[in-house]
């Protein structure tokens, strides 16, 4: 077949990690899929946030119990090795044993020698000479020893320089008893006195003691299972005894219950006597299979051409060379008898005896063989360890017609063969002794006139390789559940991957497990070594190896190993891409190949590859250099000499080149290669900088894939000391012996500053998560500078909060404190203007990242916030233990203060209700950036969190449920359900700075919340600039003592200096001269104010981001995910959803004409929520209804069945609300978006438990807004979600309008409002138009367009308006109009092409206008009017048609109030009532303020 298709169809392979990527939209780099030419059209509606990213923020899957892969290298206890073998010959020629009654005529031959033929001296040798041939065709390695006849005193003395000469490896025993009496029951097998006139016996117990342990024992003799039952026996109370006695074994010996036996025959049971057969008939099976198989096989079929056993002997070729028939059935039988054995034997078993030893395997082998023989003969073989029977198994049908093909062909082979084909054998050695050689059989050299027959090989392996495609190709990597066709558990350990979570998600079918292998996996295996099949074979295997983790090991278990490893010597082009493929999943599932690459030099074969600049020598060159990267970063990841030899092959700077490329995935993984080849290694990151690479790796911050901008801060926290292995990690950059001090210093000042200021605003969690590990980072090396900026930070705070009448004088020396600090530190740097700068400068980096560090401590999203506040404590515990808290400036905050504000925290909001907590100016020295936001917890709640209490508790636990808790509700149910929905994978662990008691008392909390008390505690001496000046200098002394231990040489990974607290005198005297030293005789750590003694090393976090990224190249890459599977559950569930979603649009369109012209009045149902219902949105193809209230709980309604499905908190803080929501992603179910008045967008998915997709999860949270303003009367956040191109429309209380792509979770750009109000609306085009419209609360309506620049972007502008725009929207029939209302009671029709005033206006409601809308399908609008003090308990809702000015309904409505209420329920939202259009259908929803919910429909007959 094609093998140049089939190579490209396996290995082209659309990326299921980033939706977003340059695949998705560049068809330049696109990787296609093998089914992509075959499927039908995709759907083009994208689901945005339901990439595998979104489902777990980088988390790994975690792993069940059951997915423990089963040991592939051999290394169980009992691993055998043979060192060397006796073969022991009791034969006594010519002698009968008194036991044995033989037969006339009897089976005489002897290792294919006729004993009686040669005087019985010669006989022996030739039968001895034959035995160590036919061994040696086994494994030519060992040395063979026969002794032959022995005496008692000459057996001793071979057993035991046989096993000083083996050490502790294994010894092979072969004994033959043939001319001896049978063993006996007590375990005594025979030999000879010196003159052979007695049979001398010789217990096994003695045997044992000669040769030790392990031992691989033959017993071919008559009654053999006398030896292997009496010898089982022996060594277990042999091993009891060591056990009891001497606790067990010396190193290096095993026990005697680890030797292997294969005897003959059952203890009652005698050999074979059939003359057709040999006399040593076992032996014959076990050391010259193909001889005795083909001498079998005539005997039991009738064959033409009247084939003898004697022309069967001379049967031409090689046992060596599979291109000769002989060596082509030897392969075959190998092939077919590994084959048998896999699929019976227990998985450990077969890795023990076929995996580990080359003679163990072949005997074990060879073994099936004369198990299906003998059995034909009453004669059972018996092993230990016992096996399972194979005599039956199918595949011997196989291995039939292989020789029946192969022995059809004998006849004119033998005729035109060179040489004399009908000559006899020879009497005396035969065909057989040549069977344990490489030489030609049936060849003597001599010249032949005819032209010779030209073999027909067998189609076996074909036959086999096209079973094994079916398997592939017709549902073999299916799920199924377990029985016989499942993958079956292998003693109790092996089991098949299937982890509990797959993509993220709880799986509905997580019981289902992969089918049960097919039996051809071993033949696939040996097909390898087939130059013809070559290439088919690794296809098959790489198709196979892309079902799993549990096929890769399945594949190691068998042996691949050192086969895939010697093909990375081959120079075949056409060999590389499934190579990279298949060594890529190896890598992936077992990292400990990285030992094995790097001793052969097979990581070489993928720099290579990866370095190449011709790309069209590989089929998807960037995704297969993908994978190389990933490969090379696999070798270096926690493996010093790995790292060095990527440095020496150059695969640092190939990556760095590759850093450019369009692929994401080339990209990432480039990153993700650097990152592991610098990790913990001094020299790579000294030649990293001396190019530049740190810097390049931050100006991709801005690409456009969250997965590369992840990897690129993942590499820069390696490079900054974070671990990317298994180590502690620390120590900064490393020496970098090369910058001088300073300018090492500013540039990792620079690396974390420059990554902050580029990602702190990041919509993707993930990426966020990745920043605080790189801040960790420079927090570990240089957390004086952070003292000093929470010093700094906490004074301007904790006055602020005090809040207290405070005389003028006092409260300006109070404000000089930190600035006077600042001023004096400043001071000590002399007249040098450029080094106060460079000072001032650096000391404001620190800050900026210290105040983005506490705006991440309130992120939305758990995880992210969790680890910020890892990373505050510990600043905040430095900050108790330096001599800052020995200050004596003002009166420390008793324990259980709580200022205002949530849980004690500053409110974020800047806007109109007016928090007390308004950001002060700044330090008038030290200038904070302009938009941070500086909302922290007190420093008595942080220490109460360092006590033991809650680290992170939400801003809701203060509020009061949605509705009355029942009494059996506990506090933590209560708590569970006014928090937000956790993300799927909400795995990070606050770690504490304190190692604390799991359940502290109250006394314990009060004594740790109390700072560390110094032993010079008192008043204090110094002044503020001498500790900051401390504080640095011990930073910068920490730095030259790294610099110095590691200038000339590697620094093991994770071997900072010290402890957190990198000191090793703690409380020492105050630090009021700044003087420093270095105890040479405690250790090399410097010496000053001691900050951080005794807290525990809780940094730099850790990533799990490399872990997540290598899980791509365990997710099936070749066939379709099952979603996309047609027949799965998914599948037809999606293709349900279309064709529904299809219906119900052709039925609307229709409804909307009619719809224009008819009353909307029609009852359809009658909700009653909880508390205030302030936004609504409608799915436009379920019956879903989400309403958000003025508690900030969102519920999810079901309206055809008046059911509630789900109910959940969104999290905002107290004080602030919902104001917008937006289902999106409905086409194929839909995800919940809310905006609230903190600047905070989250989403939700699985909201509807009826399609069982698992919990209700928060799929991702951001800051979409950062810039808000206080205004009088805010909106809070307004969105506009436009779905065909994945934009997200940002305003509100800002002067920016900011749009989000959801394709890469970036801002695309910021827009100036030029307008002093609040944005109120946003509307956008749902085709393909740039152009969005925006309200404002000063009555404005203008169109911006986003293609133009930003100065430009503000096409036209509307002034009819006087009041608060409540909504803008397009007018749903004729392109370029749209509607706008506003609160006093006018709606107005616009069109973009004509002139700035409107087209048509209504003025519809006198006292004030409530809600306005405009249905998307049909060209009506609808009104509510406002609430006044003299019309307050009804409230009249208008409907009205745009085109015919006809008002087509009126209603009434009822607001069940009995006062009118002073102020709407949330200052960002001017109405009380809400109003929403159904999407698609005839429908509205109006909800009143006693919490009542109209749904109502068009009249359409």
């Amino acid at each position: 077949m094609g093998s140049d298709v089939l190579t490209e169809r396996a290995w082209g392979s659309a990326s299921t990690s980033d939706p977003s990527s340059t695949r998705t939209t560049n068809g330049a780099h696109g990787l296609r899929t093998a089914s992509d030419a075959t499927l039908p059209d995709p759907t083009p509606i994208i689901p945005y946030w339901s990439a595998k990213r979104h489902l777990t923020c980088g988390n790994p899957a975690p792993r069940s119990s059951s997915a423990r892969l089963f040991p592939w290298r051999g290394s169980a206890p009992g691993k055998l090795k043979t060192a060397n073998a006796a073969l022991v010959l009791c034969l006594n020629i010519d002698v009968d044993p008194p036991d044995i009654i033989k037969t006339n005529p009897c089976a005489a031959l002897e290792c294919w020698v006729n004993p009686h033929s040669l005087p019985s001296h010669k006989a022996l040798e030739a039968i001895g000479s034959n035995l160590q041939h036919q061994f040696e065709g086994l494994s030519l390695k060992i040395p063979y020893k026969p002794i032959l006849d022995p005496s008692y005193e000459d057996l001793r003395r071979f057993c035991l320089t046989l096993r000083k000469q083996a050490k502790d490896e294994t010894v092979c025993f072969y004994y033959n008893g043939h001319g001896v009496p049978k063993p006996t029951p007590s375990g005594e097998l025979w030999c000879f006195n010196r003159n052979y006139t007695q049979y001398i016996p010789v217990s096994l117990m003695e045997v044992q003691t000669w040769l030790g342990s392990p031992g691989v024992y033959i017993w071919d003799c008559s009654a053999a299972g006398h030896l292997l039952s009496n010898f089982i026996t022996f060594a277990e109370r042999r091993d009891q005894d060591a056990f009891t006695t001497r606790g067990g074994y010396a190193d290096g010996m095993q026990p005697y219950m680890n030797s292997l036996q294969l005897a003959a025959c059952a203890t009652h049971e005698q050999l074979p006597t059939c003359p057709e057969l040999p006399a040593d008939v076992f032996t014959s099976c076990l050391t010259s299979p193909i001889d005795i198989a083909l001498r079998y096989f005539i005997m039991t079929h009738h064959l033409p051409n009247n084939i003898t056993p004697d022309m069967v002997m001379q049967l031409p070729g090689d046992l060596k060379d599979r291109r000769t028939p002989l060596g082509e059935l030897n392969w075959i039988f190998t092939a077919i008898t590994d084959t048998i054995a896999w699929t019976t034997f227990p998985r450990d078993v077969f890795t023990r005896l076929y995996r580990s030893d080359l003679l163990i395997a072949s005997l074990f082998r060879n073994f099936l063989l004369a198990e299906r023989i003998m059995k034909n003969y009453h004669c059972t073989p018996h092993t230990h360890p016992p096996l399972p029977a194979t005599n039956t198994h199918q595949l011997w049908a196989a291995w039939d017609l292989a020789l029946d093909t192969c022995l059809r062909q004998l006849p004119e082979l033998l005729a035109k063969s060179p040489g004399a084909p009908n000559s006899p054998p020879s009497p005396i050695i035969g065909t057989g002794a040549r069977s344990g050689h490489s030489g030609q059989r049936g060849s003597s050299g001599a010249p032949n006139p005819e032209k010779p027959y030209q073999y027909i090989p067998s189609r076996f392996f074909t036959d086999q390789l096209t079973a094994f495609e079916v398997w592939i190709s017709r549902g073999g990597s299916a799920l199924t559940k377990r029985g016989p066709l499942s993958l079956p558990l292998q003693n109790g350990g092996d089991r098949c991957d299937t982890p509990d979570v797959v993509n993220g998600i709880t799986a509905p079918d997580a019981d289902l497990v992969p089918r049960k292998p097919p039996d051809q996996l071993p033949i696939v295996l040996q097909v390898l070594l087939s130059q013809p099949h070559r290439l088919r074979a690794l296809i098959l295997l790489s198709q196979f190896v892309d079902l799993g983790p549990w096929a890769v090991n399945l594949v190691l278990t068998i042996g691949i190993f050192p086969y895939i490893s010697k093909l990375l010597q081959a120079a075949g082009q056409d060999l590389r891409p499934v190579l990279i493929f298949i060594w890529a999943r190896i890598l992936a599932v077992d990292p400990s190949v990285q030992v094995d690459l790097y001793n052969t030099g097979g990581f070489k074969y993928f720099a290579n590859v990866l370095a190449t600049q011709e790309d069209n020598e590989l089929p998807n060159s960037s995704e297969h250099k993908a994978m190389c990267a990933f490969i090379l970063s696999a070798v270096a990841r926690d493996f010093y000499n790995g790292q060095m030899a990527c440095w020496r092959e150059r695969v640092f700077d190939a990556c760095s080149e590759r850093l450019e490329e369009g692929d994401f995935l080339l990209r990432q993984w480039s990153a993700l290669c650097i990152a592991q080849i610098w990790d913990s290694n001094d020299e790579v990151k000294v030649y990293g900088v001396d190019r530049g690479i740190q810097d390049k790796l931050i100006l991709m911050l801005s690409d456009d894939s969250p997965e590369v901008r992840s990897a690129v801060l993942y590499a820069l926290s390696t490079f900054m000391g974070a671990a990317g292995g298994k180590g502690q990690g620390g120590a900064g950059t490393g020496t970098q012996y090369q910058l001088e001090e300073r300018i090492h210093f500013r540039m990792e000042v620079a690396v974390a500053t420059g990554a902050t200021l580029a990602v702190r605003d990041d919509a993707s969690p993930m990426v966020r998560k990745e920043l605080l590990v790189l801040i960790s980072c420079l927090v570990r090396e240089w957390r004086g500078h952070f003292v000093v900026c929470a010093w700094m930070y906490w004074e301007e705070d904790r006055r602020w909060r005090a809040g207290e009448p405070q005389t003028h004088h006092h409260h300006h020396a109070e404000e000089e404190v930190t600035a006077q600090a600042l001023a004096e530190w400043l001071d000590g740097f002399g007249d040098d203007e450029g080094s106060r700068e460079e000072n001032r400068v650096l000391l404001s980096s620190f800050f900026t990242i210290f105040v983005v560090l506490m705006e991440l401590t309130i992120d939305p999203y758990h995880e992210v916030a969790t680890l910020a506040q890892t990373v505050m404590d510990y600043i905040f515990a430095l900050l108790l233990a330096s001599p800052f808290a020995k200050l004596n400036l003002v009166p420390p905050l008793p324990v259980d203060h709580k200022p205002a504000g949530a849980n004690g925290m500053h409110s974020r909001v800047s806007s109109a209700q007016g928090s007390p907590l308004i950001p002060h100016p700044p330090s008038p020295s030290l200038s904070r950036p302009s938009n941070t936001l500086r909302r922290t917890s007190s420093f008595a709640n942080t220490l109460r969190h360092l006590a033991g209490g809650i680290p992170f508790p939400s801003s809701d636990e203060a509020r009061a449920p949605p509705s009355p808790v029942p009494s059996s509700l506990s506090r933590s149910d209560v708590l569970a359900a006014s928090r937000p929905p956790s993300p799927n994978f909400n795995v990070a662990q606050y770690a504490s700075p304190y190692s604390r008691p799991p359940t502290p008392s109250r006394d314990k909390e009060r004594d740790l919340a109390s700072p560390p008390v110094s032993p010079t505690a008192g008043t204090a001496t110094f002044l503020p600039s001498h500790v900051m000046e401390a504080l640095v200098e011990e930073d910068m002394v920490r730095l030259r003592a790294r610099r110095r231990e590691g200038a000339h040489g590697r620094r093991s990974a994770g071997s900072g200096l010290g402890h957190a607290g990198g000191s090793a005198g703690g409380g020492l005297n105050s630090p009021c001269e700044s003087t420093f030293s270095m105890d040479s005789n405690v250790s090399n750590v410097p010496l000053g104010c001691g900050t951080g003694n005794g807290l525990r090393d809780v940094l730099p976090l850790k990533s799990s981001f490399f872990a997540w990224c290598c899980e791509y190249f365990t997710e099936p890459q070749m066939r379709q995910t099952e979603a996309d599977e047609p027949g799965s559950v998914q599948y037809n569930y999606q293709v349900w959803r279309q064709q529904r979603n299809e219906q119900v649009i052709t039925e609307t369109q229709k409804q909307a004409i009619v719809a224009e012209s008819s009353r909307w009045d029609r009852p359809v149902a009658n909700l009653h929520v909880n508390s205030h219902p302030l936004c609504m949105a409608m799915h436009a193809y379920d019956p879903h209804l989400v309403i958000a209230n003025d508690n900030d709980m969102i519920s999810v309604w079901d309206w055809t069945q008046r059911k509630r499905l789900n109910h959940f908190c969104n999290g905002n803080p107290k004080g602030t609300s919902i104001t917008s929501l937006q289902i999106i992603n409905q086409d194929v179910g839909g995800i919940i978006m809310t905006g609230a008045a903190d600047g905070i967008v989250r989403l939700y998915r699985n909201y509807d438990p009826t399609v069982n997709q698992g919990p209700l999860q928060m799929v991702s949270s951001f800051r979409a807004l950062h810039e808000l303003i206080r205004v009088r009367r805010g909106s809070g956040l307004v969105l506009d979600w436009k779905q065909s191109g994945g934009t997200l429309l940002v305003g509100g209380d800002s002067r920016i309008i900011r749009v989000w792509d959801a394709h890469t979770e970036t801002q695309v750009l910021d827009l100036e409002t030029n307008c002093e109000s609040p944005v109120t609306s946003i509307t956008s085009d749902q085709g393909s138009s740039s152009t969005f419209i925006v309200g404002f609360a000063d009555g404005l309506v203008k169109v911006f367009d986003r293609r133009l620049e930003e100065e430009d972007a503000i096409v036209r502008s509307y002034h009819d308006h006087h009041s608060w725009v409540q909504n803008v929207k397009y007018h749903p029939r004729i392109s370029g109009q749209f509607l706008s209302g506003s609160l006093a009671g006018e709606v107005r029709l616009w069109d973009l092409r004509g002139s700035d005033t409107a087209i048509q206006a209504w003025d519809l409601h006198h006292t004030g206008l409530s809600a306005f809308d405009v249905h998307s399908q049909t060209g009506v609008f609808a009104t509510t009017s406002a609430l006044t003090p003299a019309n307050f308990r009804h409230q009249r809702l208008m409907i009205h048609s745009i085109s015919d000015s006809l008002l087509l309904s009126t209603l009434s409505l009822p607001t069940g109030l009995n006062a009118y209420p002073s102020r709407p329920p949330t200052p960002y939202i001017p109405r009380h009532t809400s109003f929403a259009f159904h999407p698609m259908e005839m429908l509205y929803a109006i909800g009143q303020p006693d919490g009542s919910v109209k749904i109502t429909g068009c009249k359409l007959t």
